[in-house]
């Protein structure tokens, strides 16, 4: 066991697939000699040299654009995008190209590339560069999504990405980068779209990911003072979704709260609700509830940010709520 930031796992698990296939480059503004906006590839340019660690123009669909050539030639590039706000950018290279060749070529090629950013809140970066837009990807067929809420997760979870043959979307929370834990490097990886039960209680069902997570279980520590007990679905990949997880958990206890730092309107958090009820609905003792982040843009003032996203004190007011229904009933 190793104790390790988030950050910190995610440079190492760059680092022992660069280590073992010389085929894995990164690409992306200043990965190389800067070390990364987030100081995930800091040190990895020393190591593996400039035709490794490929420093960019500022020009996000050049850096996709050009992941997506070298995936197709036999390189695995990583390609590092700043804010995953940047991705409408590059949609024609990733949603109209990476996402669709393996079916244009009728399985013949492949673009085994993986996209590494970051979003959500949590820094005051304003409207621009704090969005959570893991639905974008979500709604193109062909892309895998991965977000991981631990420092082991983070680890594993990009080994994992590194290996697959699609593209993959691995989206990092930019609060989490400094969240410290044990990891056991050498420990056999989860299952490649496996959701993790975190907790588990028979009074509600919390699913989740990314860093509401630690909301979710936050939440779930305080009601379990008021003898409410919730189980916590911390789903880590969005595609390949692991709806069986979901679904054991939901017929078992028939009360669902679905929580994303996404928008309400038209996100993952409506795709999850609509999912539970269409294939759980006989299970359901009340409609599944939602809580999600504002429909509006993201503010740079600290206090209406972090009020514009679930926290963990609004998860455990509306999971409190919910279950005072069920008593009433």
């Amino acid at each position: 066991m190793v104790q390790m930031t988030y950050r910190d796992a995610l440079k190492q698990a760059l680092r022992d697939a660069m280590t073992e296939d010389d085929s894995v480059v990164v690409i992306g503004e200043e990965v190389g000699r800067y070390g990364g906006a987030y100081g995930v590839t800091k040190g990895l340019y020393e190591e593996f040299g400039a035709a490794r660690m490929i420093d960019t123009p500022i020009s996000e669909p050049a850096i996709i654009g050009a992941a997506v050539g070298a995936a197709m030639s036999g390189l695995r590039p990583v390609a590092e995008l700043m804010y995953v706000d940047f991705i409408g950018m590059t949609m024609d290279q990733l949603g109209n190209q990476a996402a669709k060749i393996r079916y244009m070529f009728g399985g013949q090629i492949g673009v085994p590339m993986v996209l590494r950013t970051q979003g959500g809140t949590g820094r005051s970066a304003g409207a621009q560069h704090s969005q959570s837009l893991e639905a974008y990807v979500l709604h193109t067929p062909g892309l895998r999504l991965v977000m991981p809420a631990t420092v082991s997760d983070a680890y594993h979870l990009l080994r994992q990405s590194l290996r697959q043959p699609d593209p993959v979307v691995f989206i990092e929370h930019k609060a989490l980068y400094t969240l410290k834990e044990e990891v056991d490097l050498s420990a056999p990886p989860p299952a490649w779209g496996k959701a993790a039960v975190r907790r588990t209680g028979d009074d509600l069902v919390i699913v989740t990911y990314s860093r509401q997570v630690h909301h979710a279980l936050k939440a779930a520590e305080e009601l379990s003072k008021q003898g409410l007990e919730a189980t916590v679905i911390d789903l880590r990949c969005l595609n390949p979704l692991d709806f069986d997880t979901v679904r054991q958990h939901v017929e078992r206890v028939g009360r669902v709260m679905v929580v994303s730092e996404g928008v309400m309107t038209a996100g993952v958090g409506a795709e999850l609700s609509a999912r539970i009820h269409e294939e759980c609905f006989d299970f359901l003792a009340e409609p599944v509830i939602r809580l999600c982040g504002e429909d509006i843009p993201i503010s740079v003032s600290v206090d209406l940010e972090a009020n514009s996203v679930p926290t963990s004190q609004a998860v455990q007011q509306v999971a409190a709520r919910l279950l005072a229904e069920r008593s009433a009933a």
